[in-house]
């Protein structure tokens, strides 16, 4: 086996982890079975969940088994928020939540057994398999005995509430040890060692370590990945107040694309190690390009190539990239299709005009002019093009055939201001 625990510290997946010796002597001798948990809080998975779903695929491919647990039953509890009570999902949003997150884990890991690079098939779990037969009594008897309040209490989230004037409910308290029994749970059944998580999660990352040494007396290993930040100190993974989604009706393809392509210079090349295959040599090259050549942005490319494919395929990477050469370089915009045209113009900024509108008129309502004597002026001065057709006349109106797929105009303005002219009504 390849010492895939130095491969992850190389790559910065690494925050903290329970006893490094022996985990890296285990990584070293396994194979051994991994697991990490995603809980169906939302109908897609999002940024963070990346982090982890790209942790379990280097294990895969360095020869270990993967388990990929969704927390149809933890869902239903929800792990405690160091500011509020969470909002109960009802089971028939949990169960909506989980058959989308079984879709959208699969582009990550081998679950066939297909990926030449992949030695073992990943393995899907859902918790609610083994917790919803359990009865209370056995829960509190089996599960609960094991656990001591006062070591529960000093876990960073529970703690910070507790000193909230709202308090902890014992629903979310008691989050800490399911999330132990999933541990246990595929331990005994898949002899799963290992478990995953952010660093947000280290308190229930090792409540399950201690649940497997008192009742099986054996160690296991806990792993956290740190929380990645830009430059700034601000969480990655936002996007205008938005969270960024895998799943391509929350984020569409193209908004994926471009938010991983307008990553800043100071942090592409962290992100290129924590996310891409690229091996330490070709992560230097790009480094060397950004110092050097940083407004060709090849390293942003790279980065937002590599995840749109993975998570939504070469096909639709082809149809993002060909949309942003259109809209920000000279590409045929007219030849985008409907769908791929939509979820481009949704992320420029927009107003809505009428078909018959000017040319002047529709700068003001996006916003590329503040008035009309403002942008004709723009357009006499030859900084102006429609669907990157160059317009002379400020009077030009905007025939029906101008909408794209009667949906929207690309008006640009100058080199690097872009907007979407919709189609009013």
């Amino acid at each position: 086996m390849n010492d895939i625990l130095d491969e992850l510290q190389w790559r910065g997946s690494v925050a903290l982890t329970t006893d490094e010796a022996a985990l890296r002597e285990a990584l070293a001798s396994g194979p051994i079975t991994a697991y990490c948990g995603f809980d169906p809080t939302a109908p897609s998975l999002h940024f963070g969940n990346l982090v982890q779903l790209i942790v379990l695929r280097r294990l895969q491919r360095a020869g270990h088994r993967v388990i990929c647990l969704v927390g149809g039953s933890t869902g239903l509890i929800g792990d405690p928020k160091p500011t509020s009570e969470r909002v109960l999902k009802t089971k028939d949003e949990a169960a909506a939540n989980v058959a989308r997150i079984k879709d959208l884990v699969r582009p990550f890991l081998d679950f066939d057994g297909t990926d030449p690079a992949c030695e073992h098939p990943a393995i899907l779990v859902n918790n609610l398999d083994w917790t919803e037969p359990m009865s209370a009594l056995d829960f509190l008897r089996d599960i609960g005995k094991h656990f001591r309040v006062n070591q529960m209490i000093r876990k960073e989230a529970v703690a910070r509430r507790l000193d909230s004037q709202e308090g902890i409910s014992y629903t979310e308290f008691s989050y800490q040890l399911l999330q132990a029994l999933d541990f246990l749970e595929l331990f005994r059944a898949h002899g799963c060692t290992l478990q995953t998580g952010g660093s947000d999660q280290w308190g229930n990352l090792t409540a399950g370590v201690d649940l497997i040494h008192r009742v099986e007396g054996v160690g296991v290993h806990a792993l956290a990945t740190p929380l990645l930040t830009d430059a700034s100190g601000s969480k990655f993974g936002k996007s205008e107040g938005n969270a960024i989604w895998l799943s391509a009706d929350m984020t569409s393809p193209y908004a994926l694309y471009q938010y991983f392509l307008n990553v800043e210079d100071a942090s592409v090349v962290a992100l290129l190690r924590v996310f891409t295959d690229l091996d330490r040599e070709e992560i230097a090259d790009f480094e060397r390009q950004v110092e050097q050549e940083p407004f060709r942005r090849t390293a942003q490319k790279e980065l937002a190539s590599f995840i749109t494919t993975l998570a939504h395929g070469a096909a639709a990477t082809a149809k993002v990239q060909a949309a942003s050469e259109a809209i920000f370089g000279k590409g045929d915009v007219g030849a985008l299709d409907a769908d791929t045209w939509r979820d481009a113009s949704a992320e420029l900024p927009h107003g809505e005009v009428s078909v018959g509108a000017s040319v002047t008129d529709a700068l003001v309502a996006t916003g590329l002019a503040e008035s009309r004597n403002g942008a004709r002026r723009l357009v006499a001065e030859g900084g102006v093009s429609v669907n990157n057709v160059k317009v002379a006349d400020p009077e030009t109106v905007l025939a029906a055939e101008d909408f794209l797929h009667g949906y929207a105009v690309l008006l640009r303005r100058g080199r690097k201001a872009q907007a979407a002219a919709r189609l009013a009504g």
